[in-house]
């Protein structure tokens, strides 16, 4: 800790601080889940060679994490702001456009001039939002050394990523889906792509009745009968661009507010200061068995929120045909999260984060396995009931383990240096966000491909898929949750090994540790 008695004691004003930093990261990283909907459905790519791109950029961005944590461990130099707080402010700055970068509504470009649109947008995207994120999540154990003040921090960040990930998620299928409507005139067919073997004639004519629209009237589909939803892709980047500007007022807030009260020349990748290497913090990491598991369960955690976000948004755009409120149907699923936090404080001191994390993962489970049901109802208004209550089951769940998440990534790091003698938390953090990453990345790529396994075809976009295609997606989101709940179980009952009793014969060694140090 800082020898210095003028800090200001560690209080709510430090909480409020962290949660804003994570809605401001959320702010941007919540996009993540439209980029795929948005190339998919309106700039009109391709599955695979989506999936390929979306494979390549998020690789180097799992790359990109522990080469900037490294690089964070190893400056020295002395910053106003301090380095962390430094590091942050550059990242926010670079948000404030990177968001909007990935999302320029070109169309009618050619294959190539997309595919490098695609390429270039994610990489100075992601870029400022690494050097943003990475030392933002190591700041956790900079705040405060207490083990309990790490708990309520970890959870007040869990209240800023959700907030971050609900809002948009919620607020933004409003924005940039518009069912159609018949005007009086044909000016309508200007806003719908016409899918391949389709003629304007038959979106002229209502497939029910056969008859000519009248005004008012809905357009359906004369594939699926269903009302047409068009993604209105401007929106997505003006939409993008407002966002950058919420995150970057954020993270302000944060830096201004929040106090770092252990000494940052502590954070380093080893006690002798030389540089790092990569292949031995790797190597410790897979050692870490703490870190380890707390990274298995996060990956299964992404890949139920990211991988299955666009296969998500096809179902309720093709199946349920309310694309549009299907942010607010996943944050109804999710707000039983919410209903741990006034209480995380005591389950953690007197169950421990481990102990309850696990029984959280069974409830997950539980519902995972409920929302298999969905598919097999043949009543779409029945079937959208049973998928939320699955979905509600799967979030109870997730509760404690989203409200506990990062203080038990702070004990992973405890136990880098309680076993190896390093604290490493930037390369620690770096190698957890590395992996997480990868699934963030592998697991909409590898969506991308199921569904196109499924049949869905980008030319035929939204209106033109079948009713099996459609039927399919409802299949494949259901797996994906139950797929997700099984890894984290494995990752936090079977891996994670630092439970109640663990983790303070850990804290107490620690400390008897850098009081020898100190005398």
């Amino acid at each position: 800790m800082k020898d210095n008695k003028q800090l200001r004691p560690f209080g709510m004003r430090d909480k409020l601080a962290y949660a804003a930093g994570d809605l401001g990261c959320n702010m941007s990283f919540a996009l993540k889940g439209t980029v795929q909907t948005f190339w998919l459905v309106y700039m009109m790519m391709e599955t695979g060679l989506l999936s390929l791109l979306l494979l390549l950029v998020q690789i180097w961005d799992a790359v990109n994490d522990p080469l900037i944590g490294s690089m964070i461990d190893r400056d020295t130099r002395k910053y106003k702001m301090g380095k962390f707080k430094t590091y942050i402010f550059v990242g926010a700055c670079g948000l404030l456009v990177g968001g909007a970068a990935v999302f320029l509504p070109f169309p009618n470009a050619n294959v190539v001039v997309k595919a490098v649109l695609f390429v270039l947008g994610y990489i100075v995207w992601d870029a400022f939002y690494t050097i943003a994120n990475v030392p933002y999540g190591s700041m956790l154990s900079l705040v405060t050394a207490d083990n309990a003040e790490r708990a309520q921090l970890s959870t007040w960040r869990s209240i800023g990523s959700m907030i971050g990930n609900i809002l948009p998620m919620t607020i933004l299928p409003m924005l940039i889906w518009q069912k159609v409507e018949y005007d009086g005139t044909t000016s309508f067919l200007n806003k719908i792509f016409i899918p391949e073997g389709f003629t304007k004639e038959q979106f002229l004519v209502n497939p029910e009745t056969k008859l000519p629209y009248e005004i008012g009237d809905k357009i359906l589909s004369p594939e699926t009968g269903k009302q047409v939803e068009i993604l209105l892709g401007d929106r997505v980047f003006w939409a993008a661009l407002i966002m950058g500007i919420i995150g970057f007022l954020c993270f302000i807030f944060m830096i201004k507010n929040i106090t770092v009260r252990v000494d940052e020349t502590t954070v380093k990748t080893n006690e002798g200061g030389e540089k790092t290497n990569i292949f031995s913090a790797f190597g410790k990491f897979m050692k870490n068995r703490p870190a380890v598991g707390c990274t298995l369960a996060a990956m299964g955690m992404f890949l139920g929120m990211n991988a299955a976000s666009t296969a998500n948004t096809i179902m309720f755009a093709t199946y349920f045909n309310m694309a549009s409120l299907s942010g607010v149907v996943q944050m109804i699923g999710f707000l039983p999260m919410f209903l741990f936090m006034p209480f995380i404080k005591k389950i953690v001191v007197r169950y421990g984060k481990k102990e309850a994390s696990v029984f959280g993962t069974v409830v997950s489970l539980v519902g995972g396995v409920f929302m298999l049901i969905f598919p097999m109802v043949n009543n779409v208004k029945l079937s959208l009931v049973l998928f939320l209550l699955g979905l509600v089951i799967y979030g109870i769940g997730m509760g404690v383990y989203t409200c506990v998440s990062w203080a038990m990534m702070g004990d992973a790091i405890d136990y880098n240096e309680w076993k190896y003698g390093t604290r490493e938390e930037g390369t620690v953090y770096a190698l957890h966000s590395f992996f997480r990453k990868l699934a963030q990345g592998v697991g909409p790529s590898v969506v991308l491909l199921i569904m196109g396994v499924l049949g869905y075809q980008s030319n035929l976009g939204t209106i033109g898929q079948s009713l099996q295609t459609s039927h399919n997606m409802c299949w494949l989101v259901a797996g994906l949750y139950l797929f997700s709940a099984v890894m984290q179980f494995i990752g936090l009952a079977v891996i994670y090994n630092l439970d109640k009793k663990t983790v303070e014969q850990m804290n107490a060694e620690l400390i008897e540790r850098h009081a020898a140090s100190a005398d």
